[in-house]
């Protein structure tokens, strides 16, 4: 298993982002809000992740990296948990929406809670078709 976090694994594709936020389904689970979109049978490819923290909630440019370098670490390391279903690929959005700087155990631990509600979600749905 690869821990890396790869640019074809990043969103990055302003054409992408633009579809997460139009046509994608989000959830909050605090400080993160969450954006999902399943990705059409043409578009397959891997997971792909976006993360951001609010300018307007975290004023100092050194602090919001900070943040996201926690988000990114926290995911690349529990990525595992949504990569086992192969057959559906998603645009994930993390949004960090607190005011306060929260430590890696705080993000790591919101991050596994949100990786498996995504991982849970397509299991759902096909059991109730």
């Amino acid at each position: 298993m690869s821990f890396k976090l790869p640019k074809n694994e990043r969103l990055h594709s302003q054409k992408l982002i633009k579809e997460l936020f139009d046509k994608g389904s989000s959830f909050f689970l605090y400080p993160f809000k969450v954006m999902v979109l399943d990705l059409t049978e043409e578009e397959k490819g891997t997971y792909q992740v976006l993360f951001s923290v609010s300018k307007k909630k975290i004023k100092r440019a050194v602090d919001r990296n900070l943040v996201k370098r926690r988000m990114k670490e926290a995911y690349r390391l529990n990525k595992s948990k949504i990569l086992t279903n192969e057959h559906s690929n998603k645009l994930i959005g993390l949004i960090y929406v607190s005011s306060e700087i929260g430590t890696f155990q705080f993000i790591e631990q919101k991050i596994v809670k949100i990786l498996t509600k995504i991982a849970e979600s397509p299991e759902s749905s096909k059991n109730n078709t």
